[in-house]
């Protein structure tokens, strides 16, 4: 145990606090700081960077998607349906990355453009998604089934694509197209449905990663040590306070990323 809590990083264990606070005050958006913390704040190489981040998403949602599973509040047909399109885009892109060279300046290009543009679309919605989801019931009310099923799996292959280079758009984005994509369904199971398709797409993602060599253990370990009772204790806050704060905030430092990524 001693020879296990030496080999932690204190400042690691301290950022999986920092994000697991997050996370577990907005339910989404505070996962999409790990990746840019990581390159911009200890130096990490992007592709390590994601590729980490991805398998340390696939455990810290997998407790919230046993909690949806047991509460029944998953579709597992939506699930399905995003399943379709993201695990062939998952290879697609994981494939891409190799061919292109994991240690590559390209690679590197190719994640922080990506990347940068997944963190502008996520804090959009962290601003936008109450106004934009009222715009979408006076105007597109209603959508024919058979569109929203090809809809559905379209949704799953860019998340795949974006999520497989990035590490980020399964939270804020993937529920925010559901939310249009089923008006009508309570948004607990918006949620559920969102996460359960999350767990396996960073998961599938993250091993993909593994045999690239894009993942750092050892940063994994200790984000996860700071993370998981982070996670319960924000959750636990999170039902006696208001989120908006956070997520204004969130929003604000995910746009100054995006400028650092993109332009400078």
């Amino acid at each position: 145990m001693q020879d296990f809590i030496a080999h932690l990083n204190p400042f690691y264990v301290l950022c999986g606090v920092l994000i697991g606070g997050l996370t577990g005050f907005t339910g989404v958006g505070g996962g999409a700081l790990m990746t840019p913390i990581l390159i911009l704040l200890f130096g990490v190489p992007s592709p390590v960077a994601v590729g980490t981040d991805l398998l340390y998403a696939a455990v810290t949602n997998s407790s919230g998607s046993v909690v949806h599973a047991v509460n029944r509040t998953i579709k597992w047909r939506i699930v399905g349906l995003l399943a379709l399109g993201s695990v062939p885009m998952t290879g697609f892109s994981i494939a891409l990355l190799y061919w292109l060279g994991a240690d590559s300046n390209i690679t590197h290009v190719l994640v922080t453009r990506v990347l940068g543009f997944a963190l502008f679309v996520t804090a959009i919605l962290l601003f936008a998604r109450k106004p934009l989801m009222r715009w979408h019931e006076r105007h597109l009310s209603f959508i024919e089934p058979r569109h929203v099923a090809r809809a559905t799996v379209a949704t799953g292959a860019i998340l795949g694509l974006l999520v497989t280079i990035s590490s980020t758009g399964a939270g804020a984005i993937g529920v925010t197209a559901l939310l249009l994509l089923y008006p009508n369904l309570p948004p607990r199971h918006v949620v559920g449905s969102g996460l359960a398709h999350a767990v396996p797409l960073t998961f599938l993602a993250g091993i993909g990663h593994s045999f690239l060599g894009t993942i750092d253990w050892g940063i994994l370990t200790s984000l996860l040590c700071g993370s998981l009772p982070a996670i319960v204790v924000a959750s636990i806050a999170s039902a006696r306070t208001s989120d908006t704060a956070v997520r204004v905030t969130l929003g604000i430092v995910l746009l100054v990323v995006v400028v650092k990524f993109w332009f400078l």
